[in-house]
């Protein structure tokens, strides 16, 4: 325990697993962890005085359960035994092997193939300028930026980091800045100073700036990138060969989209739990790392027409050549994470396996080049030149490995014959120790001339050799004699010491010395590091192209039109998400939207309740959004302006721990957009002013629109509202259009068209999608009766509209049977359904005709 303790007190944060025989075990307030988070069995033991829990699980089992810890948000350090414990007889020498954090994980169980692992570091520097830093240590890819809080707030919400990086002087300032949940971790001030964030980076790189990389100028970046690299050495990962270089995120040259629009568009994570989001619906990528750079293309889609341009040509050949196409596909799936794999060989973590999947993936290298260079298209040829086949890696390790090699290289029988004379005469001499004492006692029998020798073993002497003492007078002078029986003597010689030495340590030295080829070869192959990683990023290239294909052939999507006019024009538009959740025999009803700074910048949807104006909002974003990232769209045309910003402000949301409510969030949001509107914006809005009363909402929409309408900017806008007031906006202003999404009302029901038509509509038919959902019939009745008063005091221009609907009409009496209330109480009666009215709602109705008939005071009675 006193070991224990000494190294728990370098790691106080961490969980740690302190491996004791053949077993991990926690102690303290770790085994209480453990056991929950596990479910293993939580015990104790006394130690002297004191009483420590204990909980453990059996080492073998580590890749089980490492995995639940660190998803648990747990950084855990595994202590290994450092000596064997038969060659000592002291207390086993221990230490932290390793330190893994819900950031920095290599192990497969603990990440998610199709996603990144990033761990980010933020910087909060002075006058709010802020720098973060993203590294995933599994690939290697190394990301640096600095803006604003909400450049910096957006570029977490869509890199999503397993573990965030500040100083503990920051603390409460980014509690209050940032609202998301993080698996936070604070270091100490000094780490976040300018020299030693550029001393770390010049010293990991081995250069004398930044320059070669372009971030010189980013102090605030610079500074928080230093910070991770220090993290990892404190988290002892000091093989770090495979982060070679470091990117910047310039803002200027993606389409900004806020976090709010990330979350309301549903690009990856659905606001409802197992609900489908977009990059569900378009990775058909068929590797692991073609799915990591499809998320990152949807993160960060492009403004440079020429490159949006090239990916869609690059789409369009290969969905024209199925054959082609299938061919490259065919040979993506016999690639394995080639990306993660090469970052083991730099941590020295790869086993034989894992080597040779490496080799095997590489071999589908030699068609895909061959199915790109006769392609004949530019962009795809490119892609081949970039592509190294490997070739004398590839045969270095096919020669080294069997095809069948193990998981672990201490099982043996990993390095093929041939590859190691020294490693064959020893497995030779394992498994042929007696074919050698043959030829040995033979060569002895030939050189004395005794034709009669024995050999033989003992535990005393070992190998010997038998002379009958009738040749005795023949044995050289070079054998040493080292047992005499009555009728011979036995003798050993240097040659059979040498032999039985090589016999008997045969095994252990195959192991030894397999580990050893097998290390030689892995540092050999850290050569290719970045030759494999270049190959990584072409084959996710050319993966991402294939799916976008794939994606266009499977749900009939078509190339859109990318221009740098400010024009926005699609014809039979479909959301990309919905109608992959329609049934078969549903069709997805797609509609037209054509926006321009002309004639339709603004465009006004009004409709009912469940028409679907939330969807034709979210189709248009999402159709910009596939279009800027090189994909075919779900329309029959799509004209795109070039966008440079997407803001969308849809559903209702509070942040209770923040103290905002629905309403304040639904403002934040939409403060958010009108303050960073440019000329080539899209922006989409729901529902805005509803979390307040009518006239507040009316009026703070009506608000909103007309600062859009006369921003110079003139940014292109989807509005859609209950608030049929708003139709009146486009007598006032050129730009506005109003359209509603049609219905067709039916005796007792609407039928909604889902269409998209010009003209405003003056009916939200909540109450139809009330009795959809089920609502109570005497909540559905009063509710009617209700509307209808209110609509006729509308006419009449009744400042109470609400209260005198909602007000009874004066009481009647019994004893004025000519009061013409009576025909209201018979029209109540008659209107009732008596078979389907439920028990509750007989009372509450006869309650209503009791309030109707009892008199207001005492006089009238």
């Amino acid at each position: 325990m006193k070991q224990y303790n000494a190294i728990k007190e370098k790691h106080p944060d961490a969980m740690l697993l302190f491996r004791v025989g053949d077993f991990y075990e926690t102690f303290g307030e770790d085994a209480v962890k453990a056991s929950r988070i596990l479910n293993i069995v939580l015990t104790n033991r006394n130690n002297g005085s004191e009483r420590t829990e204990l909980a453990g699980f059996p080492h073998h089992s580590l890749n089980t359960y490492l995995p639940k810890l660190v998803k648990a948000g747990e950084r855990v350090a595994i202590c290994d035994q450092l000596e064997d414990p038969k060659a000592t007889k002291n207390i086993v020498k221990r230490g932290v092997t390793e330190l893994v954090t819900p950031g920095v994980a290599l192990n497969d169980e603990v990440l998610n193939s199709k996603s990144n692992n990033f761990l980010a570091s933020i910087f909060i520097g002075k006058k709010k300028r802020l720098g973060i830093a993203f590294l995933d240590v599994s690939t290697g890819e190394f990301l640096t930026s600095e803006g604003t809080l909400e450049d910096i707030d957006k570029l977490l919400q869509n890199f999503n980091p397993s573990e965030v990086l500040i100083s503990k002087k920051h603390k409460t300032e980014f509690s209050a800045s940032f609202t998301e949940n993080y698996n936070l971790f604070y270091l100490e001030d000094w780490v976040y100073t300018f020299d030693f964030g550029i001393d770390a980076l010049n010293s990991h790189f081995k250069t004398t700036s930044m320059k070669g990389f372009g971030i010189e100028e980013f102090n605030e970046g610079i500074i928080a990138s230093g910070a991770i690299l220090h993290y990892l050495s404190e988290t002892n990962h000091n093989q770090l060969q495979h982060i070679n270089k470091i990117s910047r995120i310039v803002k200027e040259d993606f389409v900004w989209m806020d976090k709010f629009t990330i979350r309301n568009l549903e690009l990856y994570q659905s606001n409802s739990a197992n609900a489908v989001t977009l990059i569900d619906v378009i990775d058909k990528t068929s590797s692991a790392m073609g799915s990591r750079m499809l998320k990152r293309w949807l993160a960060l889609p492009l403004k440079n027409i020429f490159k949006i341009n090239q990916r869609l040509d690059s789409v369009a050949f290969l969905k024209s050549n199925y054959e082609i196409q299938q061919g490259i596909v065919q040979q993506l799936k016999q690639i394995s994470d080639i990306e993660r794999l090469i970052s083991k060989i730099a941590t020295l973590k790869i086993t034989p396996r894992e080597l040779v999947t490496l080799k095997n993936s590489l071999d589908a290298l030699d068609v895909i080049i061959d199915l790109l260079q006769k392609s004949k298209h530019e962009t795809l040829q490119t892609i081949a030149d970039h592509i190294n086949p490997c070739v004398l890696f590839r045969d270095k390790i096919k020669k080294a490995l069997h095809e069948d090699a193990p998981v672990n290289i201490a099982k043996g029988n990993a390095i093929r014959d041939g590859f190691s004379d020294e490693l064959d005469s020893y497995r030779k001499m394992a498994f042929s120790g007696h074919d050698y004492l043959d030829e040995l006692l033979q060569k002895a029998s030939e050189e004395t001339k005794i034709p009669s020798l024995k050999i033989g073993s003992n535990n005393v002497y070992g190998y010997y050799i038998e002379v009958r003492n009738t040749h005795k007078d023949k044995v050289p002078d070079s054998w040493t004699r080292k047992q005499t029986l009555v009728n011979a003597e036995r003798y050993i010689t240097e040659d059979l010491k040498i032999l039985e030495e090589k016999i008997l340590n045969a095994e252990e030295k195959i192991s030894v010395l397999e580990q050893k080829l097998f290390n030689d070869l892995v540092h050999w192959s850290q050569d290719y590091i970045r030759v494999i990683q270049q190959n990584a990023t072409q084959i996710a290239k050319i993966d991402c192209l294939c799916g976008f294909a794939a994606l266009a052939l499977s749900n009939n999507y078509h190339r859109p039109q990318i221009s740098d006019h400010f024009d926005l024009s699609i014809k039979a538009g479909r959301h990309p998400v919905i109608e992959t959740q329609l049934k078969a025999e549903d069709v997805y009803i797609s509609n037209d939207v054509h926006l321009d700074k002309e004639t339709n910048q603004i465009i006004m949807i009004t409709g009912p309740n469940m028409s679907g104006k939330s969807a034709i909002l979210r189709q248009t974003a999402l159709i910009v959004l596939l279009s800027q990232i090189g994909c075919f769209v779900p329309a029959d045309e799509a004209e795109i302006g070039l966008v440079d910003k997407i803001f969308t402000r849809v559903g209702a949301s509070d942040n209770i721990s923040m103290g905002e409510s629905t309403f304040m969030v639904e403002m934040n949001e939409t403060a958010s957009i009108l303050n960073n509107i440019s000329e080539r914006s899209l922006i989409l809005l729901d529902e805005i002013g509803r979390g307040t009363s009518t006239y507040d909402g009316i009026s703070i929409a009506w608000a909103i629109t007309e600062y859009i309408h006369e921003h110079p900017s003139k940014a292109l806008t989807l509005f859609a509202t209950h608030y049929h007031e708003l139709n009146e906006m486009s007598k006032e202003f050129d730009r506005i259009k109003n359209y509603n999404v049609s219905v067709k009302e039916l005796k007792d029901k609407v039928l909604f068209l889902r269409k998209l038509v010009p003209g405003g509509s003056e009916h939200s038919f909540g109450i139809h999608v009330a009795k959809m959902a089920g609502m109570p019939q005497y909540v559905i009745q009063r509710a009617n009766k209700i509307l209808k008063k209110l609509e006729s005091y509308r006419e009449n221009d009744d400042a109470n509209q609400v209260a005198q609907a909602a007000q009874i009409e004066p009481q009647l009496s019994f004893f004025n049977l000519d009061d013409p209330l009576l025909e209201n109480i018979k029209e109540e009666i008659l209107d009732l359904d008596i078979d389907t009215l439920t028990p509750v709602e007989a009372l509450m109705k006869l309650n209503e005709i009791k309030r109707m008939i009892k008199p207001k005071n005492k006089r009238d009675a």
